[in-house]
C-alpha cells in the first residue's frame, strides 16, 4: 500500500472542500483533496449550476413566446431538449475541469477515490483503480463530504419514472406530465422549469405551506405564478404509493384531508430535501460527535470534538448552501494554518430560483416580532419601476424590515426580477449594520432594479418618492 504524509487532508471536492484545499495550498501547506465522485460536488455536477442553466433557458423560452408584445417575431419557438442538455453538459465540464486546474495550480494534490478515516490523522483511500492509498495528516483532516438526496419509502428512484434532482437536470425528453413530491426549493425550481417547457405540473407538499421559512408574501407570488401557468398544488397532502399504468405511465395515490385520489403522470420527481453524508466514513469510529439528524457538530472555527478533525459545508449543518460551504472552507483553512478566523457572519443569503425569483437575508417580519422586536416594514413594488417595465418583469417587490427605534435593518426580502443578484447589496447592509437611512440615502443609479431597495427603505421611513406612504 502506498503511504504519504501531508499537512492536511480534505475529504470531499465540492464547494466547501475544493476552496478549503486551494486556500490551504495558498497558505503554504501541503494538502490532498480526496473526491469519490466528481470534483465540484453536487453544486457543479447536478445541483446549482445545471439547474440554473435549465432555469435560464426556461425563462428565455417563455419570454420568446411573448416577444410579440415588444414587436419581435421569431417564427416558431421550439425547444430541442437534447441540444439543451449538451449545452448544459458543456458548462459542467468546463467548470469541473476548472476546479481540477485550480487545485493543481495552488499545489493541492488531486486524489480520486473514496476516503475513510482510520484515526483522527489517517485516511485510507480506495482509489478508482482499486488500489489503496494511506494518507497521514500532520495538522488536520477536514470533512467536506456534503449531502445526498433523501429518498422516501415506496418512491425509490428507478432513474426513469421515479427520479431525483440528479436525473431531473438531465432529461432529454420533456415529459407531458410531471408530479413533484415536495414543495421546497428543489421541487419548485425544477418543477417550474418543466412547466415552462410544456409539462403539466402537479406539486404535492406534506406541510400546509410551500417554501417554509420564507416570507409568506413572497411565496404567494410564486404560488400565483404556478396557478397562472396551470399547475395544481396540493398542500397538507401525502403521496402514499404509485402504480404502473398499462401505457407505461404512473398513477400516484395522494391523500389530502383524509381523501385519496389517483393522479396520472409520466414522471415523479422526489424532492424532499438532502441529508448529510456523515455515515460510513469512519467518523463514529474515531469518536466524532454526530447529532440526531446526521450533522457533524462543530464550533465557530469548524472544529469537531476530536482534535485535528474539522467539518465544513452541508455535513456540518444547515443552511445547506454552496456559498456557506465555500466560506466555511476558507475559514477552516485559515484556522488550520494558525490564523485568526471564525464563522462570524451576520447573515447568509438564501435564494430560490423560481419564477419569480425569491431572495432573502435576515429576519422576516414574523420572526422579528416573535423575538419581541418592534418593527416597521417598507415595501416597494417592481411594477412601479421603469426598468422592470422595460424588461417585462413587473411581478414582485422588495420588503425591508427595520427595528422601529434604531431604524437598523433586520431583514430584506425580494421577490421578482434579478432577486438573486440584488440580494448581495442587502447582505452587505446587514453585515455593515446599516440603517434604513443608509439604504435610502445611498444614491442608486436610474433606471435600475436596485432602485427598489432604496425606495423600500425610504418607504419604511415614511418618505418614499414613487409609492404612497402609510
Amino acid at each position: 500500500m502506498e503511504e504519504r504524509t501531508l499537512d492536511a487532508i480534505v475529504l470531499g471536492g465540492g464547494p466547501g472542500g475544493y476552496p478549503c484545499a486551494i486556500r490551504l495550498g495558498q497558505l503554504g501547506l501541503s494538502v490532498a483533496c480526496v473526491e469519490a465522485e466528481e470534483y465540484g460536488g453536487v453544486c457543479l455536477n447536478w445541483g446549482c449550476i445545471p439547474s440554473k442553466a435549465l432555469i435560464s433557458t426556461a425563462h428565455q423560452y417563455e419570454k420568446a413566446h411573448k416577444a410579440g408584445e415588444q414587436g419581435l417575431s421569431f417564427g416558431t419557438v421550439a425547444l430541442d431538449a437534447a441540444k439543451l442538455q449538451s449545452w448544459k453538459d458543456g458548462i459542467v465540464k468546463k467548470l469541473t475541469g476548472g476546479v481540477r486546474q485550480l487545485l493543481k495550480a495552488n499545489h493541492a494534490e488531486v486524489v480520486e477515490g473514496f476516503g475513510r478515516l482510520l484515526d483522527p490523522r489517517t485516511v485510507e483511500v480506495k482509489k478508482k483503480s482499486g488500489e489503496l492509498l494511506r494518507l497521514t495528516a500532520r495538522r488536520a483532516v477536514v470533512v467536506a463530504t456534503g449531502s445526498a438526496t433523501i429518498q422516501i419509502p415506496g418512491f425509490e428512484f428507478d432513474g426513469k419514472r421515479i427520479i431525483g434532482a440528479r436525473e431531473a437536470v438531465s432529461l432529454r425528453e420533456i415529459p407531458k406530465r410531471m408530479l413533484v413530491i415536495g414543495g421546497g426549493v428543489i421541487g419548485l425550481e425544477l418543477g417550474m422549469v418543466y412547466q415552462a417547457f410544456g409539462s403539466s405540473l402537479t406539486v404535492v407538499e406534506l406541510t400546509p405551506h410551500l417554501l417554509p421559512g420564507i416570507d409568506p408574501d413572497a411565496v404567494k407570488l410564486v404560488e400565483r405564478s404556478l396557478a397562472k401557468k396551470g399547475a395544481r398544488v396540493l398542500k397538507s397532502a401525502k403521496a402514499e404509493r404509485w402504480e404502473s399504468n398499462p401505457d407505461g405511465s404512473v398513477a400516484v395515490v395522494v391523500s389530502t384531508g383524509g381523501q385519496a385520489e389517483r393522479i396520472d403522470t409520466d414522471v415523479v420527481l422526489v424532492a424532499v430535501g438532502m441529508r448529510p453524508r456523515s455515515r460510513g466514513i469512519g467518523l463514529e469510529e474515531v469518536g466524532v460527535q454526530i447529532d440526531a439528524r446526521g450533522f457533524v457538530t462543530t464550533d465557530a472555527e469548524c472544529r469537531t470534538n476530536v482534535p485535528g478533525v474539522y467539518a465544513i459545508g452541508d455535513v456540518s449543518g444547515p443552511p445547506m448552501l454552496a456559498h456557506k460551504a465555500t466560506k466555511e472552507g476558507e475559514i477552516c483553512a485559515e484556522v488550520v494554518a494558525g490564523k485568526a478566523a471564525g464563522k462570524d457572519w451576520v447573515t447568509i443569503p438564501g435564494i430560490v430560483f423560481t419564477d419569480p425569483e425569491i431572495a432573502t437575508v435576515g429576519l422576516t417580519e414574523q420572526t422579528a416580532k416573535e423575538q419581541g422586536l418592534e418593527v416597521k416594514v417598507g415595501r416597494f413594488p417592481f411594477a412601479a419601476l421603469g426598468r422592470a417595465m422595460s424588461i417585462r418583469e413587473t411581478d414582485g417587490f422588495v420588503k425591508v424590515v427595520i427595528e422601529n427605534e434604531s431604524k437598523r435593518v433586520l431583514g430584506i426580502h425580494i421577490v421578482g426580477p434579478a432577486a438573486s443578484d440584488l440580494i448581495s447589496e442587502a447582505a452587505l447592509a446587514l453585515e455593515m449594520a446599516a440603517t434604513a437611512e443608509d439604504l435610502a440615502l445611498t444614491v442608486h443609479p436610474h433606471p435600475t432594479l436596485g432602485e427598489a431597495l432604496m425606495e423600500a427603505a425610504a418607504h419604511a421611513l415614511g418618505h418614499a418618492i414613487h409609492v404612497g406612504n402609510r
